[in-house]
């Protein structure tokens, strides 16, 4: 890929392996150096929430590889998803492991990017537009203004594994920042009464934002205390990201305005 005007894209060697990040959904969101990579990659390994327009993008003989890991669905264990990455890489395949988000953000990228290191393959990370960030935005929640915030916290709302630690959902109250949860849907009702129990008022604005940037994208307005019952009655589910916090009620202003998403 070639635009007048800008750096030329690197190369991309046999045996190497590309960690990159395709955003939150629409294959408009791509970075150019994202795009790029799936255009060279002889291997992709995909996670299940990249959008299939993404995969689209590959060339015809390139293959691809599902590696996605859904929450309460049996999925490929993080050790064997690195040893795909390793063992592709050293047959001299141009590996391309794409992920939704950003794969540095709740990706795993980190995990990946460790094991490839302890087995000298090298690689690249392709940062992408995190999911999170995007959601609210297009759906007119900002991330911080200046007269609510100066600071976002972005958690993960699922379960821990591996032994990792979860959220401290009381310390994160306490912060009085907006918090946007990624894979937050199985363990709404508990995570939100723990953030009641850490002194965070029931009546903080909050909004659900479901399968973002596709032709499925549902927002729904809510307030902390009845969030997981209003998930429930709309029928919200994974895959969504949720807010909570004084910018889930600014929405509203920019409505009237505002271009949606198509």
């Amino acid at each position: 890929m070639s635009l007048p005007g800008f750096p030329p894209m690197p190369d991309f060697p046999a045996g190497e392996v590309w960690l990159a990040g395709a955003g939150p959904g629409d294959p408009r969101l791509l970075t150019l150096l994202a795009l790029h990579a799936i255009s060279a990659a002889d291997d992709i390994v995909h996670d299940a929430l990249v959008d299939a327009r993404v995969l689209t993008l590959k060339r015809s003989d390139a293959e691809l590889i599902p590696a996605g890991k859904r929450g309460g669905r049996p999925s490929p264990h993080q050790d064997e998803i690195n040893g795909v990455l390793i063992e592709r890489a050293r047959r001299g395949r141009r590996v391309l492991r794409l992920k939704g988000g950003d794969p540095f953000v709740f990706g795993r990228g980190w995990d990946e990017a460790i094991a490839l290191s302890a087995a000298g393959i090298r690689f690249r990370v392709i940062p992408g537009i995190t999911s999170g960030l995007a959601a609210t935005a297009l759906a007119g929640i900002p991330a911080t203004t200046r007269e609510t915030n100066h600071a976002v916290v972005l958690a993960a709302g699922h379960r821990a594994e591996d032994g990792q630690s979860a959220a401290d959902w009381a310390a994160l109250a306490k912060l009085g920042q907006p918090i946007i949860l990624y894979m937050p849907m199985a363990q709404l009702a508990e995570i939100a009464q723990s953030l009641e129990e850490g002194g965070l008022a029931a009546d903080t604005p909050a909004a659900l934002i479901q399968s973002a940037t596709t032709g499925k994208e549902r927002v729904v307005e809510s307030r902390l205390g009845t969030l997981a019952a209003d998930a429930a009655t709309s029928g919200i589910g994974s895959p969504a990201i949720v807010v909570i916090g004084a910018v889930a009620a600014l929405r509203q202003q920019l409505l009237a305005s505002m271009v949606g998403w198509s």
